[in-house]
């Protein structure tokens, strides 16, 4: 996978004078059965998430509340994607390093996997990733 298989992935929007809604479907609105569903919160300012890439997990992140950066990189090329509205998200895709900063006071991250936790399907070193897409295993 490369950075140009990250997309931002626009959600149904119902809008209502007494609030508005918005949902996301597994197979409809992400590319991928949910297998795992967590949150971000309480980041401290200047604090960073991610720092890692999966061999197999896919993506999809939204921002609940607040705002937040996510940082892709694909081992050629970085991309920012600013996430500030809880009615689309960013779908990325297994094999690129992530990082997300910049998190909003308050804000809330919303996160969508293709799996279930397995430690062994996250690489941590940047190095290692690096050396994984040259080698074409990523």
């Amino acid at each position: 996978m490369d950075i140009n298989d990250v997309k931002i992935i626009n959600l149904p929007r119902i809008l209502d004078e007494r609030g508005n809604l918005s949902f996301a479907e597994q197979m409809t609105h992400l590319p991928f059965e949910i297998k795992r569903t967590y949150w971000l919160y309480d980041v401290p300012g200047g604090e960073c998430r991610g720092g890692h890439a999966y061999r197999k997990n896919q993506e999809f992140i939204i921002a609940l509340s607040g705002s937040f950066d996510v940082i892709i990189d694909d081992g050629n090329e970085k991309r920012s994607f600013t996430l500030n509205r809880s009615y689309y998200g960013l779908y990325v895709p297994q094999g690129l390093w992530r990082e997300m900063e910049n998190f909003s006071t308050n804000s809330l991250a919303l996160e969508f996997a293709s799996t279930h936790f397995d430690e062994s399907d996250y690489i941590y070193d940047y190095e290692e990733f690096l050396k994984l897409k040259k080698d074409g295993q990523l």
